[in-house]
């Protein structure tokens, strides 16, 4: 059974034991708020089905994804945006269901943020990972709320302040990566089909929700103050929306440091 919207499709496998979504939007899956909402709805039906054990995420083309839209960012459009974008992870979180990923190519921004919330990341030796929303003029609110359980606080500073991106290589070191392998995706299944199918689907459930059971009350509570600081303070600089221009105009940000 295949469940097909614009920008994401769905694939029941092993009797619906598990879900294959899929990334669908070329040429970067970008994650904007059409591919965000339908996330959600995805996760939504996913709470509902009993017999689901484990989400496999993964992606069309050679990208995982180049991040969120840049034009989503914008001053007159950001509040929403970020409200769908925030909302899809509290979904997930409320599925209760396993979500493993497996990532080719670049993996940036919002697309890491989605990847980094997963319990277990399979990654091509060629992928490589960024949160490079700094190089724009803005923060990372998901990130900023979750890199560090990932990662650790070092890491996750590294990350966030510098923007830089990092090879496989790097990212398995700093256990942003938990594997990595020529082929990520049939990895993924072949770790969803040995330890979690043989599992009961109510009681995997349960479990992901006990193992994250501290760390989903702080993620409420962090996403929630860093929206309201992203929108309320950071909107508010020259800066901010000076990084967002020069994007979308295709030149060099001219900061005034304000």
């Amino acid at each position: 059974m295949n469940l097909t919207t614009e920008k994401v499709t769905t694939t029941l496998l092993d009797d619906g034991a598990i879900w294959r979504v899929s990334l669908d939007s070329p040429k970067g899956n970008v994650v904007d708020a059409a591919m965000t909402a339908e996330l959600a709805q995805i996760f939504k039906e996913a709470a509902k089905a009993k017999d689901l054990k484990a989400v496999v995420l993964t992606a069309e083309g050679k990208h995982f994804s180049f991040g969120a839209s840049v034009e989503e960012h914008q001053a007159d459009q950001v509040a929403c945006m970020l409200a769908g974008f925030h909302k899809l992870f509290r979904t997930i979180t409320a599925s209760g269901v396993p979500v493993v990923t497996a990532v080719r190519g670049c993996c940036l921004g919002g697309g890491l943020e989605v990847v980094a919330f997963c319990q277990r990341i399979f990654a091509h030796p060629g992928a490589s990972f960024g949160q490079p929303e700094i190089m724009l003029g803005v923060f990372a609110p998901v990130g900023s709320a979750i890199l560090a359980d990932r990662i650790g606080r070092g890491g996750a500073d590294d990350l966030l302040i510098t923007g830089r991106t990092v090879k496989a290589d790097e990212a398995l070191a700093m256990q942003l990566v938990d594997e990595l392998t020529d082929d990520p995706e049939a990895a993924a299944l072949g770790w969803v089909r040995e330890h979690l199918l043989p599992r009961s689907a109510s009681s995997l459930r349960l479990a992901t929700l006990a193992a994250r059971h501290d760390f989903n009350r702080r993620f409420d509570k962090d996403v929630a103050e860093l929206e309201k600081s992203y929108l309320e303070t950071l909107m508010a600089t020259k800066d901010a929306n000076e990084g967002i221009t020069a994007f979308l105009e295709k030149r060099k940000p001219n900061w005034s440091n304000a």
